[in-house]
Order: C-alpha cells, then structure tokens, then sequence
C-alpha cells in the first residue's frame, strides 16, 4: 500500500494547500494522511483544534476526492516527523510512505529530527511554490543523508498562510475555511463588511 502524508501547519489552510491534496488525491495513493502539524519552527495563530477542523472543512470541499480515501488523521500530529512515520507505521503496516513537503521546507530539514533515519524510510515528495526557489545544494544535502527526492509536477498558487495572517484578510482561502475564519474570529480580520460580501 502507498500512503502519502502530508503534514501542514494550515494556520489557515490556502488555496494553494486546496490543490495540493487536490492533486494528492487523483495520484495512485492508497490512503492520503493530512494532518495539522505542530511545527517547533513556526508560531500558531489558531490552535491545534482549530486547524484541524479547517482542515477537515476543506478536504470536504475538494471535488473530487476518491472514495475516502484522503482524510485528516489528527493522531499523526507531532513536534516531530520521525514520531509522526512511526505512528503511521503501525497504523499501515508494510506500506510504502511518502513525505510531501512544500518547496519552503527544503533548506531546513536538514536540521529535523533525527533526519537522516526519517530519510531512509520514507520517500521525499516536494511540491514547487511559487516565489520559494528550490536550491540544487538543499537537494544535494538532502540527498546525502538519504532522502529519495521527487518534485512534484505541480505549481500552487502565490499565496501563504502567513501572508493571510499578516494582511488580516480572507483572500487566498476558500469559501468554508473564511466562515470559520469569520465564526472564530481568527486572525483579527480587518474590513468585515468587504469580507462578509464575498461570502454571500
């Protein structure tokens, strides 16, 4: 069995998250794993739950996802991807697993972890962002401490979850995750009047 893990900070979830596991989905995986991570490297505008949550919100909005087969497992969420592999080691046992990682990702996972044990067991799937070079060095480092690397033939959107927090609008986000956005009062969202217009 091939499972694809995909782990993402989602605070919130983007457009560009949308195409990912969009595009994650039609791939022959058997099982796409998305979680909510807790990454150390990052600060959280919303919490743990609540990312969860918009993340489940918008696999459901994806059109089509196969059969169930992609879903939100929250217990993969760990400060640590080696941890994370090892959970879902025991949930699909003899698999075959895929890291999938922004192209934002790779310059510091060399520092991850226990990296070089996490590389040689899962293949490691990036996916190309725009505005976020990939660096032939970061590969080429990666690649000596293991990894098995494929990028994706993908090109996502230029959008961030950071860039949404920072400009405090819903721009970039789809129409379920800017309502609860909205409901929870997330991200101090400035201009409301402008923002609850694009919702109707």
């Amino acid at each position: 069995m091939k499972v694809a893990l995909f782990g993402t900070s989602a605070d919130p979830p983007t457009i560009a998250h949308r195409d990912i596991i969009h595009w994650l989905a039609l791939k022959q995986f058997d099982r796409v794993a998305v979680w909510a991570a807790d990454n150390p490297f990052k600060a959280h505008g919303a919490s743990l739950e609540q990312r969860s949550q918009m993340l489940e919100l918008l696999i459901d909005e994806i059109d089509p996802v196969s059969n169930g087969h992609v879903k939100v497992y929250r217990n993969l969420s760990s400060r640590r991807t080696l941890e994370t592999l090892l959970i879902a080691q025991e949930t699909w046992r003899d698999s075959e697993f895929f890291l999938i990682i922004g192209a934002d990702l790779v310059a510091q996972m060399s520092q991850w972890y226990r990296v070089s044990e996490l590389l040689s067991q899962v293949k490691l799937l990036i996916v190309p962002r725009t505005g976020n070079n990939i660096e032939s060095a970061d590969l080429q480092r990666l690649r000596e401490l293991g990894a098995h690397i494929e990028i994706a033939p993908l090109s996502t959107p230029i959008i961030s979850s950071t860039a949404i927090r920072n400009s405090h609008s819903i721009e970039g986000v789809t129409l379920g995750i800017a309502k609860y956005i909205q409901q929870h009062n997330l991200y101090s969202i400035i201009d409301e009047s402008r923002d609850r217009a694009k919702l109707k």
